[in-house]
């Protein structure tokens, strides 16, 4: 993977203090809530990532980000643990409103909403996913059911939103809603009176602070100079947003995967059965070798990918191509790991039963594997039609 030295210097500092300071913390008790670790714990890595000049690496002091290449290796790296992203303030959903915000907020929306962000003293959530047995858009905002509608200098929103990560104790809120003109974006404070938490409920992933909370929006009046951009303009800004979000999520995971492949090959090395070391033994080592071989296919897609970002693309096919083979790459891996390990392997003495856990998850996050070979297939349907009528 071809990086400039100011992303590799970072990346060293950055793997670095998660080997040296984030991974005693994955024992404490309070990195183990089922819906995320405790806002203390996360407040508390901060404070040691500020201090150590790691917090918020891919931006640097005069709000300019790293490109998406640069960007992936500090992430990568950060993601060595499932504490690590959230310790240097490189995960989701904060690191996906940051990059929104810094494109297209406006000078005061930025200072108000986006500073405290950076800084890593408040945490944010996303809300856009609505709840689809009720006939909600799901994770499709071209389906929007949630509502706004002008009141003066103010636009009123009412509306249903289910699966926001980290919602609970969130202090900045983006929300999704659909005009007369079309889908809008706006950014609030949090907590509001008029936005009920009607549950958070259990998942199979414990990563990310404050669950992924099922909300009721009941009359929510936000200013008109809250609103990003222009009526109309929020399906552009969710595109903007999420086509780097799921690039994001394949740099992180892929760390995971590399701290768990390096743990099973310790397992292995060490381990005797029937004579010999398990990575002795075929079944084992081709495990290990494949899982090799995906690291290196998942760091050149992903590669791939940012290098479109940065060429100017939004890059939509790109990051439903690597969403899609990139997730279910990091699941083989994480699997592999789990077996290589045994019993071990399920238990909660290393952290490789989590990483498995939290790639099974990633493979629905911004949408299923499923619908992004849908739109690849659209895409591949619409070629042929070109290539018919040429």
């Amino acid at each position: 993977m071809e990086v400039t030295e100011r992303a590799v210097a970072i990346a060293d500092r950055v793997e670095a203090f998660v080997r040296d300071v984030v991974f005693p913390y994955e024992r404490d008790p309070r990195a183990r809530g089922h819906h995320g670790p405790a806002d203390e714990l996360v407040m508390e890595m901060r404070d040691k990532a500020r201090a150590a000049g790691v917090l918020t690496p891919h931006i640097m002091p005069d709000g300019s980000h790293l490109t998406q290449r640069e960007t992936a290796i500090v992430l990568i790296r950060s993601g060595l643990s499932p504490l690590g992203p959230l310790a240097c303030n490189t995960m989701a959903p904060d690191e996906g409103n940051m990059y929104l915000l810094g494109h297209e907020g406006s000078a005061e929306q930025k200072a108000r909403f986006l500073k405290p962000l950076v800084e890593g003293r408040a945490r944010s959530a996303f809300l856009m996913t609505e709840p689809a047995t009720e006939g909600g858009a799901g994770s499709d905002p071209s389906m929007m059911k949630t509502t706004c509608r002008q009141d003066g200098n103010h636009w009123v929103v009412n509306g249903r939103k289910r699966f926001i990560t980290g919602y609970q104790g969130a202090a900045i809120g983006i929300v999704m809603a659909k005009s007369d003109d079309g889908a809008c974006m706006f950014l609030i404070d949090l907590p509001d009176p008029a936005i009920r938490i009607d549950a958070v409920p259990d998942t199979i992933d414990s990563s990310m602070p404050g669950g992924h909370a099922t909300l009721t929006i009941r009359d929510l009046r936000i200013p008109a100079d809250q609103m990003l951009g222009q009526s109309g303009e929020g399906f552009k800004y969710a595109q903007i947003r999420l086509s780097p979000a799921r690039l994001s999520h394949c740099m992180r995971w892929l760390g995971s995967c590399i701290r768990a492949q390096e743990i099973a090959i310790d397992y292995a090395c060490k381990r005797e059965a029937f004579g010999k070391t398990l990575i002795d033994h075929e079944g084992v080592g081709f495990m290990l070798a494949e899982n090799k071989i995906l690291i290196q296919q998942c760091a050149l897609m992903i590669d791939w990918c940012a290098g479109v970002l940065d060429s100017g693309s939004l890059g939509t096919v790109e990051s439903s191509m690597a969403k899609v083979s990139v997730s279910e790459a990091l699941m083989k891996i994480a699997d592999n790991c789990v077996q290589v390990m045994g019993g071990t392997g399920v238990t909660g003495d290393t952290i490789v039963e989590q990483v498995f856990r939290e790639v099974r998850a990633f493979r629905i996050y911004d949408g299923p594997t499923e619908v992004h070979k849908w739109s690849l297939a659209k895409k591949i349907k619409r070629d042929w039609v070109k290539g018919q009528q040429a």
